[in-house]
């Protein structure tokens, strides 16, 4: 028998890429559908991209909780980015104070509930969903890290396949014992392709295959809406979400 796994993660609010996802996924008709965080800061619509968010866990959906997600929730922007020793600057603050009114308190105690990783097993495989990487919901899996680096990240787990994201770029690494799935972004990606980005994983036996899905959505309605938010910031996320490229 075969199973089959949807990775997606760092929607950050674009309810717009979330809902193609959605859909592209439900006619993969996967047996499990995993979800790595960063879910609602610098997009237009946190309400209904959370909402969207719980109506899938409703549906099976796992979960977790990205870096994020704590500044949202919470306001702990240390631990939310531990690079910026020099100071969270003022438009970040902004995008999560802003998230963080729009979601009210439910959705907000939904979002703190949420934990940092979760694991499944499949087809005799097990298989974890984090954010960045195991054990992190900070320290990713960069494509120019030293190698040393990345392998005592992969370390951190005894699963076989590490579905992931943080970075917004979409890659599969194959390391024979281990492989790394990380979706990218389905909803702010940086890798210059300006749609949603997710993978598929089929596992068969021993078998673990992966494959990176596009899937195109309204980039240009969801970069006006941010435009028209007006924050500080706003202008460069409109134009990341409009290009696919990190715009700062």
């Amino acid at each position: 028998m075969t199973a089959k796994i949807a990775v997606l993660s760092d929607i950050h609010g674009n309810v717009i890429a979330l809902e193609a996802v959605r859909k592209a996924i439900g006619r993969e008709k996967p047996d499990a559908v995993l979800i790595a965080g960063d879910l609602a800061m610098n997009g237009h619509d946190p309400a209904g991209t959370i909402d969207l968010l719980r109506r899938m866990e409703g549906d099976g959906a796992i979960v977790v909780q990205g870096n994020t997600d704590v500044a949202v929730a919470d306001f702990d922007y240390a631990a939310a980015f531990p690079w910026l020793t020099d100071g969270v600057p003022d438009a970040m603050q902004d995008a999560a104070e802003w998230a963080h009114d729009a979601l009210e308190n439910e959705r907000l105690d939904w979002l703190r509930r949420l934990p940092a990783e979760r694991r499944i097993r499949l087809e005799d495989t097990l298989v974890l969903v984090t954010h960045a990487s195991p054990g992190s919901q900070t320290a990713g899996f960069d494509r120019d890290l030293d190698a040393s680096v990345t392998l005592d990240r992969l370390s951190g787990t005894d699963a076989r396949l590490i579905c992931c994201g943080h970075t917004h770029i979409p890659e599969v690494r194959d390391f024979g014992w281990k492989q790394i799935v990380n979706a990218g972004s389905a909803g702010y990606v940086f890798d210059g392709d300006p749609t949603a980005s997710w993978a598929l994983v089929t596992l068969d036996g021993e078998s673990v295959t992966a494959e990176i899905r596009r899937t195109e959505f309204d980039a240009l309605a969801a970069a006006n809406a941010i435009s028209a938010r007006g924050l500080p910031g706003d202008v460069y996320r409109a134009a990341t979400v409009r290009t696919g490229k990190l715009v700062r």
